[in-house]
């Protein structure tokens, strides 16, 4: 007789459940679109971060409409030697300029510096003034410049790595538990005697006539 077949174990029955690949997959999406869009929110930040066609220049007034959640820059070109040039506001309130830190704007054939953020405690006009001993130039952007696009770079490669990094972890375990499971369901399967072939039926010893063995005749 032929052996039965091994015993069968469906998808199914296995643990972890198939659920966990579609979570992964599921993180991996997640963090990839997110890094794409911090991408390209921080490459347009950067883009836009000076508003180079209205320069002003040494002694000009400029009145701006802000706001204090709105963060605003003056960005300097052509700063000059030290102490450089040195900017002042005036409006509601009480305006003040801050140290920006080091950024940096670069168009095709212009360098620009961050020079002071603006602070401000309500929303209104207010008229800022810059001067300086060189022939410097003048305009308002945001607060990102080159360094603030490179740190959002940074980030915006990364997550998409972490994303692809926690996929591939979560689909190798779970194929390997899910293995190791199956290996342990056939191992219970088989000793209970699900895929054991049938037992053989030992037919009997013949007993030769003239053999010792062979039963006494009942006498009558």
């Amino acid at each position: 007789m032929q052996p039965l077949p091994p015993p069968q174990i469906t998808a199914n029955e296995l643990r972890p459940g198939r659920h966990w690949y579609v979570t992964a997959a599921a993180i991996a999406v997640v963090l990839i679109v997110l890094g794409v869009a911090i991408g390209v929110y921080r490459f347009d930040n950067a883009i836009d971060a000076v508003d180079t066609d209205n320069q002003f220049a040494n002694a000009d007034t400029v009145t701006l409409r802000l706001e204090p959640e709105g963060e605003k820059t003056i960005w300097v070109k052509y700063p000059g030697r030290s102490p450089g040039p040195e900017c002042d506001i005036t409006g509601p309130g009480s305006p003040g300029l801050t140290d920006p830190g080091p950024d940096v704007f670069l168009t095709r054939d212009e360098t620009w510096m961050p020079l002071y953020t603006i602070d401000v405690p309500r929303a209104g006009d207010y008229a800022v003034t810059c001067s300086s001993q060189a022939l410097s130039r003048y305009a308002i952007g945001g607060s990102g410049g080159m360094v603030a696009f490179a740190g959002g770079l940074i980030l915006a490669i990364s997550l998409p790595i972490l994303g692809i990094s926690i996929c591939a972890v979560i689909v190798l375990v779970t194929a390997i538990r899910r293995s190791g499971h199956r290996k342990r369901l056939l191992a219970e399967r088989h000793g209970s005697g699900g895929g054991h072939p049938a037992p053989l039926v030992r037919a009997p010893v013949p007993v030769p006539a003239d053999s010792e063995c062979r039963p006494a005749l009942r006498r009558s």
